[in-house]
């Protein structure tokens, strides 16, 4: 099969191609496991994170990728509720030990064994991939392959991060940075939330321009300061000064939920700029998310499809990996890029 495949971790430039097409022996399941045949997967900046060296280490070589559709083409002996055709996705819980407390306590996120899709084992940017069965999920008929695929993470994890937030009908929440999981978040607000305000800070006029257009009450810079504070922000930047900013825009008691698995050491000093009386005082607090339970996934699918959540997606080919991650380092983002195998 045809595969894009990290071989070392590097850094990222324009003119940089880090994964490289190769041909690989077609995955055959195990027992409990069912081979996908991919339609598509999205791109993730996890992804750029992997490859330049800031999450724990991949597997190497490793095709990335945690953002997947597909359908069953092959189930493995002990695999029995899914059959040849279903339509499935795989996000980036790969697995779990199934016994730890986090486990059993409703936390497998949090799991010492946690294993991720696109790092830990082999992911989506290839013609086919193996999965446990019991972390592949029915994909709604409302949604196309390459819409439902950003759902798998940027929705699942901004799902999370919400619920984290601790929002009430009526409050007032910000987002930074306004990619894929930024604008799904936000259609998520309006729908539960009617009577809550978004505020949105992001470095791009497109951006901006774009959480306008999805109803957003205010937008800015990340910088800059809005008339009143907000109850919570969602930050989903991989920058430390975001972290400061936001914190300035709180209320008392008010929470920052960091959605994002690293923040680049954009400035060495940044995080000794938090002045304890301005950023932290009265209660305010900051809390990270760290992936995402098959509950936020089947879950947020379901609300997905109810609302429903459509989201913008931009399609490339296989080959065209590269070039995807590269547009989205560069932060050339309007929703979630999703590669069409």
């Amino acid at each position: 099969m045809k595969a894009m495949i990290l071989k070392s971790i590097t850094g990222l430039e324009s003119n940089f191609k880090p994964l490289s097409m190769t041909k690989v022996p077609d995955p055959v399941p195990l027992d409990n496991e069912v081979l996908i045949k991919v339609s598509c997967c999205g791109v993730c900046h996890t992804e750029l994170d992997e490859i330049e060296g800031r999450t724990p280490p991949p597997r190497l070589p490793v095709i990335p990728g945690h953002q997947v559709i597909g359908r069953v083409e092959e189930t493995g002996n002990k695999a029995k509720k899914l059959k040849k055709g279903y339509r499935v996705g795989v996000a980036w819980i790969f697995s779990s030990c199934g016994i730890c407390s986090y486990c059993l306590g409703g936390y497998e996120n949090l799991c010492q064994d946690f294993k991720a899709t696109g790092r830990d084992a082999n992911g989506g940017y290839a013609e086919y991939m193996t999965v446990p069965e019991d972390f592949a999920y029915s994909i709604p008929e409302i949604f196309s392959d390459s819409q439902a695929a950003p759902l798998l993470c940027a929705g699942a994890v901004g799902y999370r991060s919400l619920s984290l937030s601790g929002l009430q009908n009526g409050q007032n929440i910000g987002l930074t940075g306004f990619g894929a999981s930024g604008h799904i978040v936000l259609k998520i607000i309006k729908h539960k939330y009617p009577d809550t305000r978004i505020f949105v800070f992001a470095r791009s006029v497109e951006e901006r321009a774009f959480a306008l257009e999805l109803g957003a009450s205010w937008v800015g810079d990340t910088t800059d300061n809005p008339t009143g504070l907000l109850d919570s922000i969602i930050d989903t930047t991989p920058v430390w000064n975001t972290v400061v900013d936001a914190l300035k825009n709180l209320k008392a008691g008010g929470r920052l939920v960091i959605n994002a698995i690293r923040k680049e050491e954009v400035d060495k000093d940044s995080l000794l700029k938090i002045d304890y009386s301005r950023h932290l005082w009265m209660e305010k607090e900051i809390k990270s998310v760290a992936n995402v339970t098959r509950d936020d996934v089947q879950d947020f699918l379901q609300i997905a499809s109810q609302i429903p959540i459509i989201p913008e997606v931009q399609e490339y080919d296989l080959e065209e990996a590269n070039l995807a991650l590269t547009e989205l380092r560069q932060r050339k983002i309007r929703g979630a890029k999703v590669l069409v195998i």
